[in-house]
């Protein structure tokens, strides 16, 4: 069951992006009108745009990575999660980067494809053995890693699913699962949640629900239906406290309403700030899907693969999906590699092009991705995988990893309760295995979110040497490798207290 303390505090609403001018006058002049300052939109936390990035910068930066950055900021087309860039690296390994100036920072965020850890030895071996012998698989030819990760993913996957295809992104793979959906059911509209993110594709953008994605791209995807996410923190209803069953309602609703919806796609926990519906909430709405002829697809990209404790974070839904899509972590943090499993029932496009993309069927990235699944697991041959949780384990291959990310996260959610006691900015700590996250809030009023207050934090962590996301405008998250010891998790929650106590004291970047 989600682990939540009821420490609650609002979601702050989101400010829209900007409106670009696009016409046919002369690139200067274009230029000119979308030079900054631009509005800056903190739904996703940590971008580009605001003053604070730019005093940070000023304070930290030497003049080496500061020639890097302007020489990427020149090379690459700008956008507000990316280029300008923060920092310049030149190494990783296990929880750390390594910046080029030789400072180490504990990374606690990885774009969520670091739950092996950084450079795991096992990956890089896997993909270096496998580039000396097919690097690549034309189309039309299959290979035995394929094979295997195909294979191994549908006997992992829960209920009936068994059935696989593979993608280079997380993205890609949400618009396979899409198509099937439309192809299984004869139909194409969808239902999805605001303040969802399921990629930035133009298609995952349409059933995405946060406004940075969505805003000044023109007309989305036709039949894409939002609706309110479960959960107190989101309610819009004002139910006092029945949020869920509320929410599952409104599904129920729009599903008899429209009555022909193909796909429910969702996040079964959400990543950006780790809120998730409750298991009452996924059962009515699975049931739901199952009266109405729609498919419910889950996107665990971010949250499946060991995060929560679970290989997929269904697990922690109570429900069994009729689609689950991976990514990001499935490449080990070497390749880039994504997967649709679906129900094997659902193999109906034998004469249609779901997904033949060129990296479709990559040794490679199965090579990293069948290393990091025993990683996870323990090897095939090693049912009994090491688990001792007492002291600080080195982050060797033999950990049963998912186990220890259950016992460790709650370790971290407890220390940062402990915390709360002396420093009233922290508001409510909820969490499923080693995702967690703590909103940032008014002392005077812990119901209230500080989306600034939790930006200094950011930067007040990264002089610390930790590194982290803040999402919903007001959320640190924190998503260290499953591999972290003892020793590391309390050393980072050490540093992230004394950033949330300096910026509490006035003392913050």
């Amino acid at each position: 069951m989600f682990t939540l303390d009821r420490h609650a505090s609002a979601i702050p609403l989101i400010h829209l992006a900007p409106r670009f001018a696009m016409s046919t006058r002369s690139q200067t002049r274009a230029v000119k009108e979308t030079t900054p300052p631009y509005p800056v939109d903190r739904s996703e936390g940590d971008v580009n745009l605001s003053q604070r990035r730019d005093q940070w910068q000023a304070n930290a930066i030497s003049a080496d990575t500061r020639r890097i950055l302007d020489q990427d900021s020149d090379a690459f087309l700008h956008q507000c999660l990316s280029s300008p860039c923060l920092n310049a690296l030149s190494a990783c390994e296990g929880i750390y980067l390594e910046d080029v100036d030789g400072r180490r920072i504990m990374d606690f965020h990885g774009n969520y494809v670091h739950q092996v850890g950084f450079r795991n030895p096992r990956v890089v071996a896997a993909v270096k053995d496998q580039l000396d012998v097919l690097p690549f698989c034309t189309r039309r030819y299959t290979n035995e890693p394929a094979i295997r990760l195909a294979s191994r993913l549908g006997e992992l996957a829960p209920g009936n699913l068994g059935k696989c295809l593979f993608a280079p992104s997380g993205a890609v793979a949400v618009g396979m699962a899409l198509k099937l959906a439309r192809l299984a059911t004869g139909r194409h509209k969808t239902i999805s949640m605001w303040e969802s993110f399921h990629g930035a594709t133009l298609e995952a953008s349409s059933v995405g629900g946060e406004a940075l994605f969505r805003c000044d791209i023109g007309p989305l995807l036709p039949g894409t239906i939002q609706v309110p996410p479960p959960g107190h923190r989101q309610c819009v209803f004002g139910c006092g406290g029945d949020c869920d069953a509320r929410c599952a309602d409104y599904i129920e609703y729009v599903l008899q309403q429209e009555g022909d919806i193909a796909a429910l796609i969702a996040e079964p926990i959400r990543a950006s700030n780790v809120t998730a519906g409750s298991p009452m909430f996924w059962k009515r709405v699975a049931d739901a899907c199952r009266r109405h002829g729609t498919l419910l697809i889950f996107d665990e990209i971010p949250t499946g693969l060991g995060r929560t404790g679970h290989m997929f974070a269904s697990a922690c839904t109570g429900v069994t999906p009729d689609m689950i899509v991976l990514g990001k972590g499935l490449g080990g943090g070497v390749m880039p590699m994504a997967a649709l499993i679906a129900r094997r029932d659902l193999d109906v496009g034998g004469n249609k092009a779901i997904g033949h993309y060129t990296h479709e069927k990559s040794p490679l990235g199965a090579a990293a991705a069948l290393a990091t699944l025993d990683c996870l697991l323990g090897p095939p041959d090693d049912p009994a995988p090491r688990d001792d949780r007492s002291g600080d384990l080195p982050a060797d291959a033999s950990q049963n990893l998912m186990d220890r990310a259950g016992v460790l996260g709650h370790r971290l959610r407890q220390q940062l309760i402990d915390f709360r006691r002396s420093c009233p900015v922290i508001g409510d700590v909820r969490g499923e295995g080693l995702l967690v996250g703590f909103d940032v809030v008014e002392p005077e009023s812990p119901h209230r979110a500080c989306p600034q207050r939790a930006e200094a934090v950011l930067y007040a962590a990264l002089d610390e040497g930790v590194s982290f996301k803040t999402g919903g405008g007001n959320t640190v998250v924190l998503a260290p490798p499953l591999t972290i010891t003892d020793a590391e998790l309390d050393e980072a929650v050490r540093r992230i207290c004394r950033a949330v106590q300096c910026v509490h004291e006035g003392r913050g970047s």
